[in-house]
């Protein structure tokens, strides 16, 4: 027999693989977006009602002229398509992940004292837009780790295999119980942005701002 013919009858005699059911699944795959940020302008609230508001955040003593709040927000949600096997106890699930996040809505307080128009005001609102920005600038800036990150987990292998019904509510669980409080994290990592603009230093220049308007008018309220 020539070795030609030979090889031929081993390509023949070899075992038909059977296609993999899984492989008609869309890859695994993860969206990352943000959230729309209103932004809104309360004038409503007294210095004094801010200061408790903020009492948090503010050092002893500190009478809090304006205040930007910010909600955390992340929000999972997820789609599964899957297959199950002829036997109807196993499957295979593609997850199709998508996180919506941000600090949202947002809110800047001026405290009523200082109403819109006024030096005073307009200082004061200048400050709290530069805690909005410090906002944005960090939901944006932790895009990129947040969507690597998520992709690492869900997005580099090929579908989940187990027990069929299980793929939906193991991957909720993950998603709830180890990624939810992940992005949270790395949201409130912005306190330490915020910290670095309300210093001493620029307390005392808003304070001492419009020929004194805004320390006047403190000394009035004492």
């Amino acid at each position: 027999m020539s070795p030609l013919v030979a090889l031929a009858l081993l390509v023949l005699a070899s075992p038909v693989r059977a296609a993999d059911p899984c492989a008609e699944l869309p890859k695994p795959s993860v969206t990352v977006k943000l959230l729309e940020t209103p932004l809104a302008l309360n004038t409503t609230y007294s210095y004094r009602s801010l200061t408790n508001l903020g009492s948090a955040l503010a050092r002893p003593g500190r009478q809090v002229l304006g205040l930007t709040r910010g909600n955390a927000t992340a929000r999972f949600t997820s789609n599964t398509p899957s297959i199950v096997d002829d036997s109807k106890r196993w499957e295979c699930a593609s997850p199709q992940i998508a996180l919506t996040y941000g600090f949202s809505p947002m809110t800047v307080y001026v405290a009523r004292e200082f109403p819109p128009g006024s030096c005073a005001h307009k200082e004061i609102h200048e400050h709290e837009m530069r805690h909005v920005d410090a906002y944005r600038k960090h939901q944006a800036d932790i895009e990129k780790i947040l969507a690597d990150t998520l992709n690492a987990r869900f997005a580099t292998g090929g579908p989940w295999r187990g027990p069929v019904g299980q793929s939906t509510g193991r991957l909720q669980d993950e998603l709830n119980e180890r990624w939810l409080p992940y992005v949270q994290r790395e949201l409130r990592k912005v306190d330490a942005a915020q910290a670095l603009i309300d210093t001493d230093e620029e307390y005392a220049r808003v304070a001492n701002a419009c020929d004194g308007e805004i320390a006047k008018r403190l000394q009035r309220g004492k």
